[in-house]
């Protein structure tokens, strides 16, 4: 089993700034891919950035050119740094660990709210 530990939501405002920290815990693949997708009131759960353990990053495109994902593998710990945040920005963000396709696993953190205020 795997746990992930996310911190750094909170209340922001227009044009700021917030880092993101989820850890992750247990039997974890050394193959992987960790990210963070998010979800507002009223729609779908949506891809924001995810990073490999090797390999290339891939961003949603609304968050292109103002999201940063980066990790550490020595700590299982991936980072989101959001710059330049918009009130569209607002919601649950939720840590992502997925194990090789061949392993069916995909682990979710219990999510941290993010509120962009105007």
């Amino acid at each position: 089993q795997v746990q992930l530990v996310e911190s750094g939501g909170g209340l922001v405002q227009v044009g700021g700034s917030l880092r993101l920290s989820c850890a992750a815990s247990g039997s974890i693949f050394s193959c992987n891919v960790m990210g963070w997708h998010r979800q507002a009131p009223g729609k779908q759960r949506e891809l924001v950035a995810a990073i490999p353990s090797s390999g290339s990053t891939n961003y949603g495109d609304s968050v292109k050119g103002r999201f940063t994902i980066s990790r550490d593998n020595a700590k299982n710990t991936v980072y989101l740094q959001m710059n330049s945040l918009k009130p569209e920005d607002t919601a649950v963000y939720y840590c992502n660990l997925r194990g090789p396709l061949y392993s069916g696993k995909n682990y979710w953190g219990q999510g941290t709210q993010v509120t962009v205020s105007s």
